[in-house]
């Protein structure tokens, strides 16, 4: 099941992974503060990564913030009170949020409490709070979790299956294990180069360059920015590109500030009968259809 505001919080997707288990998907693309409240309970953990750029949590009615950067996350938990989500999350920022019960997630550990420090008996039922890097495997799943291209009775198993491999990965953290999984990704230049590209093709997404203009501006064989992409970012250059331009599009049609061509040009579309066709292979209706089903 996926759940999405729309309009003001157009922004935010939720998705049930299994009964109480959530992940929760931000993706602010605008240039203005995007904020989301959802009631939480105290018997749930809350796992928390920021993928692109900053956020912060609200606490105790705005007087306690906790900030999120780039490539790092966060573990919230605390028996003794629930801990509602207040987030404010930064213009063209990226935030993916797991929730899960604790009886759900010790389940899942029981028999590993020395190894995952809070799940000692002497810890179980105190909060806990812990900040860590995002690790490059982990960053990979992150990403395919925010841009999958799958049909849409493939989605649910493939979010659930993601879903335990990102918990996984946040649990396994020998100093090597990065290494083994990924040999492209231990070269720590390779992916800022990847990183670079994907932000050449947002920042110029309505005239991109060519993949071969593109290695060569970041200095990277063909090749090896295709695999890196892919194995970064779960989908082609020009496959992610297009998803990130429909989904600008949405949002800027959701403000009721844009007509149709207006969008159209802003992302990259001088022909309006193009814009249209690329919006309904995307969403399944018309740009037109989808404003009309905003003022309904």
């Amino acid at each position: 099941m996926e759940l999405q505001k729309n309009v003001a919080q157009g922004f935010y997707k939720e998705t049930t992974i299994e009964s109480g288990f959530f992940i929760l998907k931000f993706n602010n693309e605008s240039n203005e503060n995007q904020t989301f409240k959802r009631e939480v309970s105290s018997n749930f953990i809350q796992f928390h990564f920021c993928i692109k750029g900053s956020a912060s949590f609200v606490f105790n009615e705005g007087n306690y913030k906790l900030p999120i950067q780039e490539g790092n996350s966060l573990l919230l938990y605390n028996p003794q009170r629930d801990l509602p989500l207040d987030l404010s999350l930064n213009p063209n920022s990226w935030v993916l949020s797991v929730l899960l019960p604790i009886n759900k997630f010790h389940s899942l550990f029981s028999t590993e409490a020395n190894y995952i420090t809070f799940l000692s008996e002497e810890n179980k039922d105190r909060k806990y709070y812990k900040d860590a890097r995002i690790s490059p495997s982990m960053a990979i799943v992150l990403n395919q979790l925010m841009n999958y291209n799958l049909h849409p009775t493939i989605k649910p198993l493939y979010f659930k299956a993601k879903a335990y491999e990102l918990l996984s990965l946040y649990f396994n953290r020998p100093s090597d294990v990065d290494v083994e999984q990924c040999p492209f990704l231990a070269d720590e230049d390779n992916v800022s180069k990847i990183k670079r590209a994907k932000q050449i093709m947002i920042n110029r997404m309505t005239e991109p360059p060519t993949l071969q203009q593109l290695a060569d501006e970041i200095n990277l064989p063909l090749n090896k920015l295709k695999e890196g992409f892919k194995q970064i970012y779960g989908d082609s250059v020009f496959s992610f590109l297009f998803d990130y331009k429909m989904e600008v599009a949405r949002q800027l049609l959701a403000t009721g500030s844009h007509n149709v061509n207006e969008v159209g040009l802003k992302v990259g579309y001088s022909a309006a009968s193009h814009f249209i066709a690329a919006f309904k292979k995307k969403f399944g209706t018309t740009p037109k259809k989808f404003l009309m089903g905003l003022n309904t």
